[in-house]
């Protein structure tokens, strides 16, 4: 894949400022979409690293815009675990537990999968209330996606080799055999992923340099997952700590609060 263009990467010198700084993007795409015709901010959430700094950053991020504002996002994930919302690795459990508490986004505009379901109905289930939630899309199209990526290259529950990469119908996937546990899972798909209109990728440590460098710079025949997220009129950027970026030769803007 070719490099991102120069000015779509950008580097700080912590993970606390990064997280200042997403948080703030947040609230002004928010403040953007509901200024717009649709009125409305549709947000994709990542797991991960994720949860702990937007609980620490985005209360007081959209606190200005106040309640009103709230009760016009609609919240999605970008992938969930197929385990009950009360376990350790469920996405939106632990986003329930350290955000939503204290980000009053009605309960009816957080969607979610059912996890009691076998994965396959929860994927189709998932589906459903995307679609109804984004009614007149022929795809979703998520306002704001914000994403991690693995040490290996993956992004949602995309892994790299896996057959989910060349779907392209589905919205929704489940995946019964995820290299990473827990094995069963519903991801977004590819198109849903390039259909947004601003794609964040967010990473953090030297334990992902490398494979940000094949990602971000590698011609590579067969690219990583996340090479593969290149948004088709949407906005593509990269937000990562300077531990992260250690190995990037390609130019990319540095922030820094001090």
């Amino acid at each position: 894949m070719a490099a991102p263009a120069p000015g779509l990467i950008s580097v700080f010198s912590s993970p606390q400022e990064l997280g200042a700084s997403l948080a703030q993007l947040v609230a002004q795409r928010a403040a953007c979409c509901l200024a717009g015709t649709r009125a409305r901010f549709a947000l994709g959430l990542s797991g991960g690293s994720l949860v702990t700094m937007l609980a620490r950053e985005l209360p007081a991020a959209a606190a200005p815009a106040g309640p009103a504002s709230l009760a016009r996002w609609t919240l999605g994930f970008c992938d969930e675990r197929l385990v009950p919302f009360e376990h350790a690795e469920s996405t939106y459990g632990l986003y329930r537990t350290h955000l939503l508490s204290r980000l009053p986004i009605p309960d009816n505009q957080v969607i979610t999968i059912n996890p009691e379901l076998p994965v396959e109905e929860a994927a189709e289930d998932y589906a459903k209330k995307l679609r109804q939630a984004f009614q007149g899309d022929s795809i979703p199209v998520f306002d704001l996606l914000i994403l991690g990526v693995g040490p290996d290259g993956h992004t949602c529950s995309l892994f790299p080799d896996h057959p989910l990469l060349q779907e392209r119908e589905k919205i929704v996937a489940p995946i019964s055999d995820s290299p990473k546990p827990p094995p069963q899972r519903v991801t977004l798909t590819l198109p849903v992923l390039n259909a947004a209109r601003t794609v964040i990728f967010v990473a953090t440590g030297e334990g992902k340099a490398g494979v940000l460098k094949r990602i971000l710079e590698d011609k590579e025949a067969n690219p990583l997952p996340a090479a593969l997220v290149q948004p088709h009129t949407g906005k593509l950027c990269w937000f990562l700590d300077e531990a992260a970026a250690r190995l990037l030769t390609v130019p990319f803007e540095k922030h820094s609060t001090l």
